[in-house]
């Protein structure tokens, strides 16, 4: 596919959009006064209105298909339909937004009944999740944390064998900008012999990407790797917030359990497979020595562009900041590369065992850190365990979250000389324990 940033549109705020240009075309459910929630696309400073485009006899065929299963409060029917509608909505909003279409004056007469400033909206969640699995596909992530408890073995035999994974909360899961109110939970004190139930006092946020799931599988019948980007409807930022303290003494021996499951951040914006495509590429190839994948694990095309070359951020800003009208402070910038396991692997071993997956399932990626300590992913691994205090522009310093921060995740993908494909934010200020 062709990156040359040539599509201009006659919405003027979309043309050079960090993120939102006319290469981009983002799904989301979002509402305005007095009107249900409803499916819309971002573009430039707008919110295209689905149902108004459908009304208006704009779209035809699948691309009508589409934006008529995009009328409810969730995006699940659309994502159920599979690829050949979204891309035919995808390529006839392309063509009705165009700068050189005709019928422009026509689509501006409808004015905000068909384009909503974005900033005099809510946004949703842009799908009910039935199910939400949470991997751990972030190598870096993996081994840095390993290294706090197993100087000499942080990784496990089973890592590079399999795309470890646990199932998580899917009720608590959030839309940005919804607060996140500190949890209580049991915790265990150094030297202490029995544990006590006070809230978390090592929480952290961790820096994920979200993949929600479009057609699914029948019941016992898994999803060739092959074929597993078809089963893929989009992608999204996700914060899987974490209370360390509460983790380090319930995850033995099954696992996360309340140290994870009271909040989960995800970004309201879909950006679809279509749009990432070109900035698909090989999945790093794997160091010297390390097992190859399994055959179900294993497919010549996934790993010559199964990877995806997405820049991620987490920006921090306290309460003080704010009040001093500091801007929010970059603490990691990482990217998507870091997966030592691809979308597609993740998709074909969660469902290996025959497991079914439904349009509307979110997986997380597991936090994706990169090699060096500007990259870290997570506060855990950044001041490697709270020894090694992060200091703010404002003076303040931080081995784990205070009430009132704010954690704000952004990603973005770029290359010389082509449009810029952004994802939003995903934003969410942590509030003190209930008293």
């Amino acid at each position: 596919m062709n990156i040359a940033n040539t599509l201009e549109s006659w919405v003027e705020s979309a043309n050079g959009h960090a993120d939102f240009s006319l290469h981009n075309l983002p799904l989301g459910v979002f509402s305005r006064a007095q009107q249900s929630p409803r499916g819309g696309v971002a573009i430039g400073d707008c919110i295209l209105d689905l149902g108004t485009a459908l009304q208006a006899g704009l779209l035809q065929g699948d691309a009508a298909r589409a934006a008529e299963a995009a009328q409810g409060d969730s995006l699940n029917p659309l994502f159920a339909l599979g690829a050949g509608p979204r891309r035919a909505l995808r390529e006839a909003l392309q063509s009705l937004l165009a700068k050189n279409n005709p019928a422009q004056q026509r689509l501006r007469d409808l004015g905000e009944a068909l384009l909503a400033p974005m900033a005099h909206c809510t946004l949703h969640m842009p799908a009910r999740v039935g199910d939400y699995t949470d991997f751990y596909v972030g190598i870096h992530h993996a081994t840095n944390v390993g290294k706090l408890f197993r100087p000499d073995n942080p990784l496990l035999p089973n890592y590079k064998y399999v795309p470890i994974g646990y199932h998580g909360r899917a009720s608590s899961l959030c839309v940005s900008g919804s607060a996140v109110r500190r949890p209580y939970g049991q915790t265990l004190k150094p030297g202490a012999s029995e544990p006590e139930f006070v809230p978390a006092r090592r929480l952290d946020y961790e820096l994920e990407i979200g993949i929600w799931i479009g057609p699914g599988n029948e019941l016992g019948t898994p999803i060739d790797i092959a074929e597993a980007d078809a089963h893929v409807a989009g992608f999204c930022l996700f914060n899987d917030w974490s209370a360390r303290d509460v983790q380090a003494w319930e995850y033995q021996p099954l696992g996360p359990f309340l140290s994870k499951s009271f909040a989960s951040s995800v970004s309201p914006w879909v950006v679809t497979p279509e749009a990432l495509a070109p900035f698909r590429c090989a999945q790093p190839a794997r160091p010297q020595g390390d097992p190859q994948p399994l055959p179900y694990l294993r497919d010549a095309r996934d790993q010559r562009q199964g990877a995806l070359d997405i820049q991620l951020e987490v920006l921090l800003s306290s309460q003080a900041m704010r009040e001093q009208r500091l801007a929010p402070q970059r603490i990691a910038l990482s990217s998507t590369l870091n997966m030592y396991w691809t979308v597609a692997q993740m998709v074909a071993h969660h469902s290996a065992n025959g497991c079914n997956l439904r349009p509307g399932d979110l997986f997380g990626s597991g936090t994706l850190s990169g090699p060096t300590p500007d990259a870290c992913g997570s506060l855990l691994e950044l001041t490697e365990g709270g020894k090694h205090p992060l200091t703010l522009a404002s003076g303040e310093t931080r081995t784990f979250l205070e009430d009132g921060d704010e954690v704000i995740l952004r990603a973005r993908c770029q290359r010389e000389g082509g449009p810029s494909i952004g994802f939003g934010e995903c934003r969410g200020v942590v509030l003190p324990a209930l008293a």
